[in-house]
Parts: C-alpha cells; structure tokens; sequence
C-alpha cells in the first residue's frame, strides 16, 4: 500500500506549491501492464472522432474493444469513437482503468471544428484539369444510377489512381499504368480481395469513360470472387440466441432478421406502415438491387412484435433510435455478438448469418429453390443455389463408406456392436 501513499503525497505536494499537472503524470506512479495506446483525431464518416492506434496484441486489443461506443474503421485502420459520443476525460480514464499508458499529447484539449479537423488530412495531389475529369466521372456515374456509397467508393479508387500517375496526360493511360497501380494499393493498404474487385471496377468504368484514352477495358482483369461457403446456425441455435437476448426490442430485432430473411439494411429502413398483421406479409421497398419484394410475417413473431409496439411505441420505423430516426447497424451487430455469447455460439455470427440460416432452413423444409430466390430478393438462381450446398436435407440420406464398410464385413451385428468395434482401444 505504500505506493498508494506516495501517490497521494505527490499530489499533494503539486498541489500545495500551485503545481498544475496534467493526469498522464499519475500512470509514473501507477503499476504497468506495459501495454500503450496513442490517441489521436480522426474525421470519420462526417464527424469528429478519436483514433485509438496501438501496436498489435490479442488482450490489449480485446481491452479496447470492451471500451463503449468503440468501433473499428477498415478504411482508416483503426479503432475509433465518435468524440460526440465520449469526452477525452472518460475516455482517458476508461483506459487508465484497464492499466494502460495513454499518450494523447497530439490531441487538442479546445473544442475543434469540423473545417478545422478536416484540414489536417493531406489533401491529394491532382491538376485542376484532372479534377474536373474526376467530377464528371462522378456525374457520369450517377447517371449509370449506382448507389451513393458505390460512386463514393469508385470516386477514392479513381481520384487515388489520378494521383499516382501524376502529370501524365489522361489519354496516355495505359493498363501498364492500372497494373502498377493496383499492385501498389494491394501491397501497401492489403486490401482484401472484395476490395481489390471494386478497385478494378472503379477503373474499368474509368476506361469507359475516358473512350480516347489507351486502356483496353476488356483486358483489366479482376481475382475471382472468393467462394466460401456461409456460416449457419442449427434452429436449436436460434430459439438459444432469441432466449438470451434479454432486452425485448433488441429480440425483436434479431427475430425478425431471422424469420423474414431480411437484410440489416432492409430492417433499419422498414417503416411501420409496410407491415401488415392481417396478411402475415412485409413490403420491402426498394431492397438490393433497388427491388421491391414481400416476405412472409412469421405468426409467431407477430405476439413479440405487438409486446415491442406497445413497449417503446415506434413513430415510423419498426426500430428507432431514441431521437426516432433510423437506428444504428453497429448497435445491431454490438447486441447480437453479446447475445451470441451469453448462448454459447461460438460461431463467428452477424446479422445476415441470420438470413443465410432463414434460406437454410427454408430450403431443408422443402420449399423450393425459385420460391426461396423470390423471398431473399435473388436476381440469380445461382446466388440462391449456394444454400443448397448447406442444407443437410438431402446429405442425411448419403450412407458414408465408413458405414458401409463397417455393414459388410459385421453382417447381421447390430449397430450397437459396430460402434465398440469401432470405439474400443487397438493395440495391433
């Protein structure tokens, strides 16, 4: 304890001289777990945030992500908070708390703007000639009608690749020019590869666009797409994960992503009015693909969905934040991973690991495969066809070799005895 002491001594004796001291002097003092973490500031998705950069470590990592309102940036590469949602006191002392020596000497104690916060990031390099081409390959993209967040991902790939290759006329270009490219982002950002097949997208409309330029569009070839297979509960798994979600509009939530099928998306944007009790059905409107499409309303949901209505009477969407705009998909994927673990699923499970276990499911019932397409909003049969390959209602029927050889060479043992045989110590 007489370390705790000392503490006390030492403050007191700063403060008794008139010393002002800043609270990182406290963590000398302190016992240290030796791990670290720099703050620093972050414009993030239109608002200010505080960047949480440390070097790479399972527990230390596990202790940053315990802290509230935490979230991770694939773009940035970090962990980060919304400074609207934690003051750099709590957030300092949050961190204290869990023995961590904090270094945020490179964020500013004065409220900062957003034009200010915004000038710290290092603006691209490109003419303004270039700039002008790059706002008309944006027009241009609208007009293709593709969706604000893919011109917005199109628009960083192409103004990143204008930037690299410097002055160089735009209709020099050549694929040399893009494979360079491509090579360094994949390289330098690791991009995986659903990023890397944007990226050469991103270009391949570039090429189009820019019809006198050297880039042979035809020839820009992207990986091909990674095929694995979706992770799925068992239905025992499911009634689990809707036991243990104890807050009733979070088990709405997670029961309607499930019995509906329903993107994370689709269920943030439905409005009270495209449900309807009477017909068992929900209207999506404008889905993927800007698809509207009915699904089916599970009887059983609709006494959990009354309860939830009376209980926090929503105004518009079936799910709102408390201020009654549209609710938060990180809040959605926060309380489904802690209801997965109060379950004891181990598996690594989202919010559309739901709709994958919905198709699953449905498909093991017997519903056919175009009636399935039609309810999870397909435009392919092929994209359905992939739960097939999960569904275990047809691989039960398959009799594995080990059976069968175990089946001809005990002949009438029952299966009781085939099971010690094959359980029993073989020593030779």
């Amino acid at each position: 304890m007489s370390h705790v002491f000392c503490i006390f001594d030492v403050l007191s004796l700063f403060i008794g001289f008139g010393i002002v001291f800043r609270p990182y002097l406290l963590v000398i003092f302190m016992e240290n777990t030796g791990y670290r973490v720099v703050l620093s500031e972050l414009f993030h998705r239109e608002q200010e945030c505080f960047a949480i950069g440390f070097v790479y470590d399972d527990k230390l990592k596990g202790l940053v992500k315990g802290l509230p309102k935490v979230r991770w940036s694939d773009r940035n590469k970090t962990f980060y908070i919304p400074k609207r949602s934690i003051s750099l006191h709590f957030l300092y002392t949050a961190l204290q708390k869990k023995g961590i020596y904090v270094d945020y000497s490179s964020v500013t104690t004065r409220k900062t703007s957003i034009s200010e916060v915004k000038k710290k990031r290092v603006p691209r390099v490109i003419n303004e000639q270039n700039k002008q081409v790059i706002r008309a390959y944006v027009r241009y993209l609208r007009g293709l009608r593709l969706s604000k967040s893919t011109v917005n991902v199109y628009f960083t790939f192409v103004a990143d690749f204008v930037e690299f290759i410097g002055e160089k006329p735009l209709d020099d270009l050549t694929n040399v020019d893009v494979r360079l490219f491509v090579e360094r982002q994949v390289e330098y950002k690791r991009y995986a590869i659903s990023t890397h097949r944007q990226l050469v997208s991103a270009i391949k409309h570039f090429g189009r666009f820019l019809p006198d330029s050297n880039l042979v569009v035809e020839e820009l070839m992207r990986p091909s797409k990674s095929k694995y297979l979706p992770s799925v509960l068992s239905k025992e798994e499911v009634i689990d994960l809707l036991r243990c979600t104890r807050n009733l509009k979070h088990r709405a939530v997670l029961a309607l992503l499930y019995s509906a099928g329903m993107r994370i998306g689709e269920v943030l944007s439905l409005e009270l009015r495209d449900i309807d009790v009477d017909r068992r059905q929900i209207f999506i409107k404008n889905g993927k693909g800007r698809k509207d499409r009915v699904v089916i309303l599970a009887e059983s949901f609709v006494p959990l969905y009354e309860n939830y209505y009376l209980t926090y009477v929503p105004k518009r969407y079936f799910i709102e934040n408390p201020d009654g705009g549209v609710y938060s998909a990180a809040s959605i994927r926060k309380f489904l991973k802690v209801s997965a673990s109060r379950a004891g699923i181990k598996k690594n499970i989202t919010p559309h690991t739901l709709r994958h276990s919905y198709a699953t499911h449905l498909i093991e019932n017997g519903v056919g495969l175009r009636h399935v397409q039609d309810l999870l909003g397909h435009s392919k049969p092929e994209t359905t066809m992939i739960y097939t390959h999960i569904a275990k209602k047809d691989l039960l029927k398959i009799e594995s070799p080990l059976d069968s050889a175990f089946k001809s060479l005990v002949g009438n043992i029952d299966n009781k005895e085939q099971k010690v045989r094959l359980s029993r110590n073989i020593n030779g």
